[in-house]
């Protein structure tokens, strides 16, 4: 199922730098507009936020360069002391060296991860759009548990950094994955 190596944003998006550098920027809008959808938890120094879910279809919808590219072009914001993370006590790079740095530094490589699968035509069926989400989400996870056992005791380390997110982030895997063939419909019409 190796589809063409086009992305959503090369179909719908003229092949110019510009163009590419007001797509990346409009990403890390989309990214930051998702940050500030948090709800903290009282059980741990992670927020739920609506994040991966911008992180998904950034990756899917970019590619895999331009997807991580764009992550990178937001936490640089961030650390520019931009107030684009989820809001809370630390700004700059010390969010970056904080609780939830891991999941950022995951964001990039899902991003990346999920673009690259994209880029083989896995986001224009809900089921294998499905699956590339998943992959990204397992990759975040992959990154950011370890770094968050730095600030929670093992035993705690899953009650605090993936359980209370499994279903939240199922359901905006879903959301992401259904509307990444329906983008694809609209723009071959």
């Amino acid at each position: 199922m190796h589809a063409s190596a086009r992305t959503l944003a090369v179909a719908l998006v003229p092949d110019r730098l510009l163009s590419r550098a007001v797509v990346a920027v409009g990403g890390t809008l989309l990214l930051a507009l998702s940050a500030q959808v948090a709800v903290p938890l009282p059980f741990s120094p992670v927020p739920v936020t609506g994040q991966t879910f911008a992180v998904l279809l950034i990756g899917a919808a970019l590619g895999a360069r331009l997807g991580a590219v764009t992550v990178l072009l937001y936490l640089a914001e961030g650390v520019a002391g931009l107030p684009v993370f989820t809001p809370g006590a630390t700004v700059g790079f010390a969010r970056l060296a904080g609780p939830t740095g891991g999941y950022l530094a995951g964001f990039v490589v899902a991003a990346f991860v999920v673009g690259l699968l994209a880029e083989r035509g896995w986001d224009r069926r809900v089921r294998t759009a499905a699956l590339a989400m998943l992959v990204g989400e397992a990759v975040i996870y992959a990154i950011a548990l370890p770094s968050l056992a730095r600030f929670v005791p093992a035993e705690r380390l899953l009650d605090a950094g993936l359980w209370p997110f499994v279903a939240g982030d199922l359901y905006k895997l879903a959301l992401a994955s259904l509307a990444l063939p329906v983008a694809w419909r609209v723009a071959r019409a």
